[in-house]
């Protein structure tokens, strides 16, 4: 039984548990997800997590390294932020379209006195763009701060191409290194069963159906506004632009779905994705490694088509009608907010929070979805997670088509591409 396979049977098992558990016996859900589930889970995320901040820097300085021509790296970053900008703003657009069609807000009577929740503003944009110079890189990778890490990587990489043979040791000693991170991924990848089901049951048993109940329509709205921006969008992407059956691209991303499900964090779904892309899926481990951890930092289209309807939900359930000019702010606010948000469990609400701010609308409202927000924030994520892969897609076959070729070491075996 391969791993993707056994992935999805403890997805299943966890949220049957968990729901069980939560309909027959809370008391014991309790003590289980205290002892079991959360252990599980935690284990599982730290063992991520311990992993990304190396990962990223050594695989996107070995990328830009590997890239070398100042051009090409700017041409494929162009090309990057613009792919992840514009599906950014379709994906807001779809969740506004889906909102006012179906007006989940609308759907019955929610209590709005006495709401109250604590925002924590997101940074402005400008402030985020300021601050990706890290003054110390190593207190950077020690909070983990992405953009950061990102940028000097970069930099580490253009210097490492640049000098070419004079560096040719030290170059050596990151490939090394990043070989070594894609093995321990692998590795760790091992126990992705076990904490799949701690993380689901977790999940699942401490909703229970009576919360999930009365959010029904706005849950419907949001996965199907995700089902759209998956197979329409993505779908399109991967086969017009990247030349590829989406199915066979879906089929083979399945094991970094199941761990983006699972966990809700694009970050630590960014191992198994690069290392899908690149030995299953032929992308090259230049553009992988600049694409896929920049699009873990910045391309949050699920998160922004939760944003769509959840604004426009607020606005119905507190009777404020929304004008269209106040909406093409809402695409505004959000597709900005989505530059350099924290790629973890529930970012999502604090850019919620700015969007909300941005049009006049209640901050508290919040206070109505936060309780389903973290299944949704799972379904999310496999939408964030998969735009990363389709934007890595796109760039490699538009590359080829200008008749750019990457060295043997910098592309996975033929035989596995699909």
């Amino acid at each position: 039984m391969n791993l993707a396979v056994q992935i999805l049977i403890a997805l299943v098992l966890g949220a049957i548990v968990g729901i069980i558990l939560n309909i027959t016996s809370p008391a014991l859900f309790e003590k289980l997800d205290s002892f079991l589930f959360s252990p599980l889970g935690t284990i599982f995320l730290n063992l991520i997590k311990m992993l990304i901040v190396p990962l990223v820097f050594f695989s996107i300085s070995v990328g830009v390294a590997n890239i070398g021509d100042p051009k090409k790296l700017g041409r494929i970053g162009a090309k990057t932020m613009i792919f992840f900008l514009i599906t950014t703003a379709i994906a807001i657009i779809i969740g506004i379209t889906l909102a006012l069609i179906f007006k989940p807000g609308e759907a019955g009577t929610f209590k709005t006195d006495g709401l109250s929740y604590e925002a924590t503003k997101a940074p402005p944009a400008s402030e985020t763009l300021l601050g990706i110079i890290p003054a110390n890189p190593i207190e950077a990778m020690a909070s983990g701060a992405m953009l950061q890490i990102i940028f000097f990587a970069l930099f580490i990489g253009l210097g490492l191409s640049f000098l070419g043979e004079k560096t040719a040791s030290v170059q050596r000693f990151f490939e090394q290194a990043n070989e070594l991170m894609m093995f321990l991924v692998t590795l760790v990848m091992k126990v992705a069963p076990f904490g799949t089901f701690g993380l689901i049951a977790s999940a699942v048993g401490s909703q229970g159906w009576s919360a999930l109940k009365a959010m029904l329509l706005y849950m419907v709205v949001v996965l199907a506004a995700l089902a759209v921006h998956f197979f329409v969008i993505y779908g399109g992407a991967i086969k017009l632009l990247a030349k590829r059956n989406p199915l066979q691209v879906w089929k083979a991303y399945i094991p970094a779905l199941t761990v983006a499900f699972s966990t809700s964090s694009s970050s630590a779904t960014l191992p198994v994705g690069m290392e899908i892309a690149q030995k299953k899926l032929g992308v090259p481990k230049s553009i992988s490694s600049f694409v896929q951890p920049l699009g873990a930092t910045i391309n949050m289209d699920g998160t922004a088509i939760m944003q769509g309807v959840a604004t426009i939900f607020i606005a119905q359930v507190f009777g404020v009608e929304l004008t269209l000019p106040q909406m093409a702010m809402v695409v505004l606010t959000a597709v900005l907010a989505s530059i350099g948000t924290a790629a973890v469990p529930g970012a999502g609400l604090i850019m919620l929070a700015m969007v909300l701010e941005s049009v006049g609308l209640p901050v508290e409202g919040i206070a109505l979805i936060i309780g389903v927000d973290r299944l949704l924030d799972m379904t999310r994520t496999m939408a964030n997670s998969t735009g990363d892969l389709t934007c890595a897609l796109y760039v490699t076959e538009s590359e080829k088509n200008k008749g750019v070729t990457f060295n043997d070491k910098d592309v996975a075996d033929s035989s596995s591409q699909v």
